[in-house]
């Protein structure tokens, strides 16, 4: 039994519900329209759910996404829709993260065509080129990635101490430890304890 996929509405399949529906989104031949019964609330509910912080930001980010989501020299309505679901599900807090997310799904976005491509070419020459950008692609992914969650940790890399010996008299914790790296800069002309 073969069953089609259907974009019907914005409706959970999962438990994972991000709160109110996000509008859909329709494209014509001159603009990016927003399908909400009140225009207004739209913007603002699409806004909140791609971290734009104004009606400026909003568009800006839509245009650019609309680009990414081209097949065949055409934005493709559903590509989109895509984006815009999965930047919803990383919820950007930020101006900041609202652009990296939009990155980050058309870089993903990117790497699913390139495996595509990769899929379809029998030519040894044109894999190997495929998969150089494929494997470059998939590198800056899990780097954006890196740097959302620097970002969101306001920059502070965790240290976890796994191995550690304890001579006798010694005190330790057993389990993991996990510590923010900080580092101190004692100004010039400071006298400190060990001087």
């Amino acid at each position: 039994m073969t069953t089609a996929l259907t974009r019907n509405g914005t409706t959970p399949v999962t438990k994972h519900d991000r709160g109110k529906p996000s509008p859909r989104i329709k494209l014509t031949a001159e603009h990016i329209v927003i399908q909400h019964p009140d225009a207004e609330a739209g913007e603002r509910l699409l806004g909140e759910a791609l971290g734009a912080v104004d009606r400026d930001a909003l568009h800006g980010i839509l245009k650019q996404l609309m680009k990414a989501s081209v097949i065949l020299q055409k934005p493709d309505e559903a590509n989109l829709a895509f984006m815009v679901s999965m930047m919803k599900s990383i919820a950007p807090r930020d101006s900041l993260e609202a652009m990296l997310t939009a990155q980050m799904v058309s870089v993903h976005v990117a790497t699913m065509r390139s495996a595509c491509r990769l899929a379809f070419t029998e030519d040894l020459a044109q894999q190997e080129g495929i998969a150089r950008t494929m494997t470059r692609l998939a590198r800056t992914f899990a780097a954006q990635i890196e740097a959302l969650n620097r970002h969101r940790g306001n920059g502070e890399r965790p240290i976890t101490v796994q191995n550690l010996s304890v001579q006798d008299g010694g005190r330790a914790i057993v389990g993991n430890v996990a510590q923010h790296a900080h580092l101190t800069v004692g100004e010039q002309g400071s006298q400190g304890a060990d001087s």
